[in-house]
Formats: C-alpha cells, sequence, structure tokens
C-alpha cells in the first residue's frame, strides 16, 4: 500500500491530490474521498475561526500507523491524508482523506475507519475561538469515542 501523509497549514488542492493518488493506486475500481470543513456553529455562540496545533513528526507517524491498520483490515492499495493547521474560519478546509482500491466498499470502510481514528487518535489540538471574543480547547467527544470504538467489536 501507498501511503502520503502531509500536515499543512495552506489549503489543499482537491484535483491535484486525487491526480497523485491515482498515480501510484495501480489498477484502483474505487477512490473515495472524504473532505471536511469546518463548521460556524458547535455551540450557542457562533464560531470565529478553529485554531490546530499538532506536535510535528509525531502527528505523522501516528496518522501512518492509522493508516497501516486499515491496510491490515481492508485490501486498500494507496491512501493520502491532508490535514490542516493553524488558524481556520467556518467554510474552510480541515482535512482530506483518499483512499483506493479494487473494489468500493473496502474503500468506503477504510476510509470512515481513518476518519474515525483521525477524530480520536491522531495528537491533534484545537482552539475554537467564538464571534463574542471568548475561546475554549476542544475535548474528546463522547460520539467520536464510540465511532473509533465501534471497529474494535
Amino acid at each position: 500500500m501507498h501511503c502520503h501523509i502531509t500536515v499543512q497549514q495552506d489549503r489543499f488542492d482537491l484535483a491535484a491530490e486525487e491526480a497523485a493518488l491515482r498515480a501510484v493506486a495501480g489498477d484502483a475500481g474505487a477512490l473515495v474521498a472524504f473532505q471536511g470543513m469546518v463548521r460556524g456553529h458547535d455551540a450557542a455562540t457562533p464560531l470565529a475561526a478553529l485554531f490546530l496545533e499538532h506536535y510535528p513528526g509525531v502527528t505523522e507517524a501516528e496518522i501512518g500507523r492509522i493508516a497501516d491498520a486499515a491496510a491490515g483490515r481492508w485490501p486498500i492499495s494507496a491512501v493520502r491524508v491532508v490535514h490542516r493547521v493553524g488558524r481556520l474560519v467556518p467554510g474552510e478546509q480541515i482535512v482530506l482523506v483518499l483512499v483506493a482500491s479494487a473494489h468500493r466498499k473496502a474503500a468506503f470502510a477504510a476510509a470512515e475507519y481513518l476518519m474515525d481514528y483521525l477524530k480520536t487518535e491522531a495528537p491533534f489540538w484545537k482552539r475554537e475561538d467564538f464571534t463574542d471574543g471568548s475561546s475554549r480547547w476542544v475535548d474528546a467527544k463522547a460520539s467520536d469515542d464510540a465511532a473509533a470504538a465501534s471497529w474494535r467489536d
């Protein structure tokens, strides 16, 4: 399996990322893409920005471990993950997960698995900055933990 992981501040180009995955995906019959964006509302007060930090080197290694685990469960030929850090405003891209496989079910399952574990295992720290000037660090969500736990059963 070919795996490429990038953590960056800049926006990503979906078409360029897909072309890069296709170049190494072999005879894949399916390519699944998930692009996450910053939501403007996750609390009573509208969000002005989301600020993400990570642990360089460690974050990429952990995402690689998650991708390897996905490859151990499904016959995937390539994975490409781009995660942004820094200050992101509502509507901006935050994450891209691309998975190639011979078959669609494996590609969909692997992409969902990757996202569930990115939300719970990858070392990112998120701060929400609200339009009223307040801010808070985001705690882990029980729903994200439950989604990741569902793969362990």
